[in-house]
This record gives structure tokens, C-alpha cells and sequence, in this order.
């Protein structure tokens, strides 16, 4: 009956709205007003004063010459250009972490591992069929054993369709009826599984943890694992969140896939 039951699940689960965006992606940056580009011409020997916007032959020849003889200047602006702006998304960010850090180190419903009392907190927003974020494990278990101070969070986020929502359900009802050290176990157990995720697989999971797999799959159906999911997602869209894993330790945020060794340095310089 319960395997039913998630068959149907599966079929019908929507997977949620956060899929990821694509690397590369055009903006449309709004048009700087006419007296900041005038202003900006001028200072390039350009003259704005006529209708029409005409540059100084002597001054354009200079800096092409300029140009074609240092090349690298391109490639130094381009770069300063990029600093700028993830100096810019990282400002952003630390505020939109702040305004919401109530929701992400202490909603009362999400797994904590690690130390729960250590003074450098861990999120990380996961789906069990990101590839990446099976990458991760190991680098979080790492990072975990590396260092005793860290105080480790998991935000249930599926985003990569049905399978994944199965799996989150899953998850989240193990915590509720068998507790952490359970839902540590299943954790691990679907970020290590390559095949599809089936109810005869979660049916095997739930009977190594001891648990009735009827009363799992009565959970997983719950509201209460309904409103859990939809927490997250709605956390996630505050926080400009689309895709996983994304890690978050204090007022740092990192977008994707990462290194233990970099999350340890991480760690190390927000002690300073």
C-alpha cells in the first residue's frame, strides 16, 4: 500500500519552481541618464554640446595606438570590472543573509550535525539528484571531522524534479519519526545512490533504520513536510538562491560546488 501510495507520488510531485539558471545569462542593465554620459564623455575629450556625439580624431587615434600596444589593459579593466561587481553581489548578499538569519541557523524543522553548539554555522541548500552535491559530501564530512567548532545545517531543497521531491519528503519524514542520527543515515545513503529512486528503495532505507515504512509514507504526505519543503524554497528565493548545492557559512555565501580545504580557510578567517 505505502509503495503504491509513492508511486503516485512520484508521478505527481511538481519538483518545484527553482530550477537552476544557466551559467551564462544577459542582463539589461538600465541606461545612465543623458547628463552622466555627457559628463563622462567630456572627461574623454568627447564633445556632447551638438545633437549628435562626435569624438576628437586626435584623441581616438592615441588611445587606439595605446591599446594596440598594451593589449593587457583590456584584460586588467575587464577584470577590475568583474571585481566590482562580485564585491557588489557579495555586499548583497551578506545583507540578504542577515535579513534572514533567524530563517536559515535556527528554523526549528532542518538537521543539525557537526557540533550543534559550535561558534562557525554550515547550511547548505541540497537536492539529492544534484550531482554536485554528491560531489560535496565527502567535502562536508571533511570539514566536519576537520573541524570540531563547525555546527553543520541541511536545507531540504528540490528543485530537479519529481525524484528529488521523493527523496526530500523522504528525508524530512525520517527526521520527524526516527530522528537525527536516522535522517544522518538516509542522508548520506541518497547522495551516495546513482540509480532511480524508487518506493522499493526507500522502503529498504526505512527498514534498516527500523522504522514502519506506512507511517513514513503517511508522513511524507503530510502538510507538515509539505510546509517544510515550501519554507525552504520560499528562504531560498529571499535569499536569490536557484540552484544547488549553495553553501552559506555565517555571512558568507557560496554558489556551488566547493573544496573542504576552502570551506576550512573559510571557517579560519571568519574566527579572526
Amino acid at each position: 500500500m505505502a509503495a503504491a501510495a509513492l508511486g503516485i507520488l512520484v508521478l505527481t510531485s511538481s519538483g518545484g519552481n527553482g530550477d537552476a539558471a544557466p551559467a551564462d545569462v544577459a542582463v539589461v542593465e538600465p541606461a545612465p541618464s543623458p547628463a552622466a554620459t555627457g559628463e563622462a564623455l567630456a572627461q574623454l575629450g568627447i564633445d556632447t554640446a551638438g545633437e549628435e556625439v562626435t569624438v576628437d580624431a586626435e584623441f581616438g587615434e592615441r588611445v587606439r595606438a595605446y591599446l594596440l600596444e598594451n593589449p593587457e589593459v583590456i584584460f586588467e579593466a575587464v577584470a577590475v570590472f568583474e571585481q566590482r561587481n562580485a564585491d557588489a553581489q557579495a555586499d548583497m548578499s551578506r545583507e540578504l543573509l542577515e535579513a534572514n538569519a533567524d530563517e536559515l541557523f535556527n528554523d526549528g524543522h532542518s538537521w543539525v550535525g557537526g557540533n550543534p553548539e559550535g561558534d562557525i554555522t554550515l547550511v547548505e541548500f541540497v537536492d539529492y539528484r544534484c550531482g554536485f552535491c554528491q560531489r560535496a559530501l565527502d567535502e562536508v564530512l571533511a570539514v566536519v571531522e576537520a573541524d570540531p567548532g563547525v555546527r553543520l545545517i541541511m536545507k531540504e531543497f528540490p528543485i530537479l524534479g519529481p525524484e528529488s521531491e521523493l527523496s526530500s519528503r523522504f528525508a524530512i519524514s525520517v527526521l520527524n519519526l526516527g530522528g537525527p542520527d536516522a535522517y544522518a543515515a538516509v542522508h548520506y545513503a541518497l547522495l551516495r545512490h546513482d540509480g532511480a529512486i524508487t518506493p522499493e528503495f526507500l522502503g529498504d532505507l526505512a527498514t534498516e533504520q527500523d522504522l514502519d515504512f506506512e507511517a513514513v509514507s503517511a508522513e511524507m504526505e503530510s502538510e507538515a513536510v509539505t510546509q517544510v519543503i515550501a519554507e525552504n524554497r520560499a528562504l531560498a528565493q529571499r535569499l536569490q538562491i536557484s540552484g544547488t548545492p549553495t553553501f552559506v557559512m555565517e555571512d558568507e555565501m557560496i554558489r556551488g560546488f566547493v573544496e573542504a580545504e576552502d570551506l576550512l580557510e573559510l571557517a579560519a578567517s571568519l574566527r579572526e
